[in-house]
């Protein structure tokens, strides 16, 4: 070793005692163009997403709440703190934004004496930097992760129409794991579903190819997942975050890729067991979503469920309401054996009202759910819509399902918008191919194209499969020639609602169209038969415009009563099964409250 070696760091005495020298204000001096500075962020843009908290391997940001932002659907309410002290300014934060809200300005010069004040919220604490437009922008063009989903194989039009088999194929893994690896895992999706499934943590199971722990997860919060991975009206997919700057992630069917890979024999046993007894009973009425999830949860608690379905299967709508080609008939068979395997007694051709009456079930059972569905269509009343050759959509769907022998009109037209007017348009577009060689189908509705009720993909499968679609024509008459259906006549529509909101559909009679036909069939909506429920009983229930009136919970005014489903929160799948284990929840809490 060298004598200045040894000597070097004792020459920095001579500077002991000076005074330390620090700049208070730095020279100004611009940094380039693209520099990536000091973080800015757009509140209004920003959704609170957290992947720039999840992306970030320093832990410098933390997503928290901001004076004056809501927390909404699609919006988390959070916006990111940056922790100067941690930030490495690396920029993945940026880059990962869905919404581009977050960037980086080029000013890179910030003195304080207060370390605290290194931590702050970009776009919520007004810094000298918030509007400075130089700095760095997430490249045009550039992504962390594809922006288009990964497309659903299906069978070409021109096959489906032959047939009732399932027209969607399901994701192959290859091809799931490359829509898995789009998500963000931002849980915008989660507050959304109306079950809160744990969308990121099941996409991460495909990523991990567990897909035994994908079905435990799928089970914790739906019963009936491989259902709903197929016919789910999916609106988690609305607020994808990865829908800012692309496709949404295919939720619905990554969830189907699951249960698809899971054998049907494994299911049982991931799923698990019923509870030990608890000496409690329920008596559920109707065996459609919402009464077989509710069943689900209360045999997971070990109470004994005994299910009342009037008609020849259980499935409710699920089975009556919903094409084979949409959702196969072994699928919705294998998903309630599931629930049956937990002890869960399905008594089918069992009617209330009927076989059973509601009086029996009160004093035999500790708590009755009422889950029947909305089996009855409802009608346009316009002249003419008595002939026998006028029918309801929902009543043809269900003769279809029970395989009963029904005439196949040459030409037909459907009243109505929403998916059950597509799906009983789609079911007698492929009985016409199979009878008459051809499709002659056209569907009418009220509203324009763009504000029709039914899902996109079913409209685009009509059009595909040569169904006409006549939108903004409002139905004023069936044409009958010696009470035989000719024809429905239409005018165009001018407006659907009135100054105030109130359904009032104006008309332009100018504008009128004679659509040909042997057959009408209305798809206008539906309700539920309540007729089981008897007078008296009818009379003692509290009802909110022709629905049963419910607590939060499902709870009827009569204490021993709950009731959900399509009857008391309409249509939708998932909304059933949310309602089931709300219900289960409640009757689960009172028999607690109760000491049982």
């Amino acid at each position: 070793m060298a004598i200045n070696d040894v000597l070097s760091p004792f020459r920095g005495w001579k500077h002991l005692f000076n005074d330390p020298v620090s700049i208070k204000d730095p020279i100004n001096r611009e940094a380039a163009e693209r520099y990536r500075g000091f973080h800015q962020n757009d509140i209004q843009d920003c959704i609170g997403c957290g992947t720039c908290e999840d992306i970030c391997q320093n832990g410098a940001i933390d997503m928290l709440p901001v004076a004056g932002v809501e927390t909404v659907e699609g919006d988390s309410g959070l916006r990111p703190r940056i922790d100067y002290g941690r930030c490495c300014w690396c920029a993945l934060c940026v880059d990962v934004c869905t919404t581009g809200s977050l960037t980086m300005s080029n000013m890179y010069q910030w003195a304080d004496a207060d370390g605290d004040a290194f931590l702050f919220t970009p776009g919520a604490d007004g810094k000298a930097w918030d509007n400075v437009e130089k700095g760095y922008r997430r490249p045009e063009g550039y992504s962390l992760t594809p922006h288009e989903r990964v497309e659903m194989r299906e069978a070409e039009p021109e096959a489906r129409i032959e047939n009732f088999e399932e027209i969607a194929a399901g994701y192959s893994i290859e091809e799931a794991l490359i829509e898995a690896d789009r998500c963000v895992e931002c849980g915008l999706c989660v507050a959304t579903c109306p079950t809160h499934m744990a969308v990121p943590d099941y996409i991460k199971a495909i990523r991990d190819g567990d897909y035994d722990k994908g079905l435990e997860i799928l089970y914790d919060t739906n019963p009936f997942s491989q259902i709903c991975g197929r016919v789910c009206t999916h609106k988690c997919e609305d607020v994808c975050a990865t829908g800012h700057e692309g496709d949404p992630i295919a939720i619905r069917w990554l969830k189907r890729h699951i249960t698809d890979q899971v054998p049907n024999e494994r299911y049982a046993e991931i799923v698990g067991k019923a509870g030990p007894a608890t000496g409690k009973s329920v008596a559920i009425i109707g065996a459609g979503p919402a009464g077989l999830t509710a069943a689900f949860d209360l045999a997971k608690a070990g109470h004994k469920v005994v299910v009342f379905e009037s008609r020849k299967h259980a499935g409710g709508m699920l089975r009556y309401g919903i094409p084979e080609y949409r959702l196969p008939y072994d699928v919705i068979e294998h998903e309630i054996g599931v629930i049956a395997g937990l002890g869960v007694d399905i008594r089918c051709d069992s009617r209330v009202g009927t076989d059973v009456m509601m009086d029996d079930l009160k004093a035999e059972y500790d708590a009755v759910l009422l889950t029947i569905g909305l089996h009855l269509g409802r009608s346009t009343r316009i002249p003419g819509s008595e002939a026998k050759s006028v029918t309801k959509a929902v009543d043809m769907l269900r003769e279809i399902t029970n395989g009963d022998e029904i005439r196949v009109p040459k030409k037909a037209v459907v009243i109505g918008g929403g998916n059950v007017a597509m799906d009983i348009a789609r079911s007698l577009a492929r009985l016409q191919k199979q009878k008459h060689g051809k499709v002659d189908m056209t569907v009418t509705a009220l509203e324009s194209l763009d504000h029709f009720l039914a899902d996109p993909d079913e409209i685009k499968e009509c059009f595909e499969e040569g169904i006409k679609i006549m939108d903004a024509r409002g139905p004023q008459e069936v044409m009958l020639s010696r009470g035989r259906v000719t024809g429905l006549r239409t005018w165009a529509v001018d407006s659907i609602f009135d100054a105030k909101g109130r359904f009032a559909p104006h008309y332009n009679e100018d504008d009128e169209v004679i659509h040909a036909a042997d057959m009408v069939i209305e798809a206008i909506g539906q309700m539920a038969d309540v007729s089981l429920l008897g007078h008296d009983l009818t009379e003692a229930l509290e009802w909110n415009r022709g629905r049963l009136e419910i607590d939060s919970e499902g709870r009827t005014s009569e204490p021993w009563l709950w009731a959900g489903g399509d009857a008391v929160s309409g249509p939708d799948v998932v909304h059933a099964v949310a309602d089931g284990h709300a219900m289960a929840r409640s009757i689960a809490g009172a028999f607690a409250k109760a000491g049982g």
